[in-house]
């Protein structure tokens, strides 16, 4: 299939992959405060930190994802309360790294799965299901996007995806970029989800968003925004995914 162009998407998704407009001042400004915050947030990838997001302790392990720095997992974290997530829901947490949208997720669901290629992700989302005392709900399981829970389906899944396009160096750098992943979810999501079911996925204008967009409408999948934001460098928005109706052409 051909690609989709951006004059092709709702306006509300075109916005999505548009940075915010700021005279050239504040851009430079962006830019200056974005590479400050990449070099203080590398000091703090290679420590143990105890960060709290919204008042939730959260043990961050070296090498793992720090939701308190690029601002896209306390943003998806604040959207998991007891209207998105029922009390009957199984939730995948993909990509769960320190476990933040999972602990969340766990406060309300019934049962809450949260992967992650990265051992030191893993160890790290396990130790916060139990500082919060949620690992009776909460498994934790290592793998590649969907392969740690073949053949099971789910009420919600959570994606804070790398957004970069490149090969990773390392497992930390596997949160940041991929090759595929965009179009490896896109592909599996409706064969993971309930009927009824959904997906909340979080893109950046730091990278990524034409790929999965592109994937998305490839695959015929339902997109609609649920949340935007706008900082000085970037756009965050999340997105709910969902599979057309049945009896509906992709």
């Amino acid at each position: 299939m051909a690609d989709v162009s951006q004059s092709t998407l709702p306006v509300s998704l075109q916005r999505a992959l548009r940075p915010p407009r700021l005279p050239p001042v504040a851009r430079l400004l962006g830019k200056t405060l974005a590479l400050g915050y990449r070099l203080i947030g590398r000091d703090r990838y290679d420590d143990f930190r105890l960060e709290r997001v919204r008042g939730v302790p959260l043990l961050v392990m070296p090498s793992v994802f720090n939701p308190k720095l690029p601002r896209t997992g306390a943003l998806l974290a604040a959207q998991l309360d007891a209207s998105t997530v029922s009390a009957d829901a199984a939730v995948l947490d993909m990509g769960t790294g320190s476990g933040v949208c999972a602990v969340f997720a766990a406060r309300h669901a019934r049962r809450v799965v949260a992967v992650d290629i990265n051992p030191a992700a893993v160890r790290c989302a396990a130790i916060n299901a139990q500082i919060n005392q949620l690992d009776h709900r909460l498994e934790v399981r290592q793998g590649d996007l969907f392969e740690p829970v073949a053949g099971e389906r789910f009420d919600l899944v959570l994606f804070n995806p790398p957004f970069l396009q490149g090969v990773p160096r390392d497992h930390r750098d596997r949160a940041w970029r991929s090759t595929d992943v965009p179009e490896r979810f896109a592909a599996d999501l409706p064969g993971h989800l309930e009927e009824g079911g959904f997906a909340l996925l979080v893109l950046s204008t730091f990278g990524g968003s034409q790929c999965f967009l592109e994937a998305l409408h490839r695959h015929g999948l339902e997109v609609s925004v649920v949340v935007e934001r706008c900082f000085i460098n970037e756009r965050v928005t999340i997105l709910r995914i969902a599979p057309p109706p049945h009896g509906e052409d992709a």
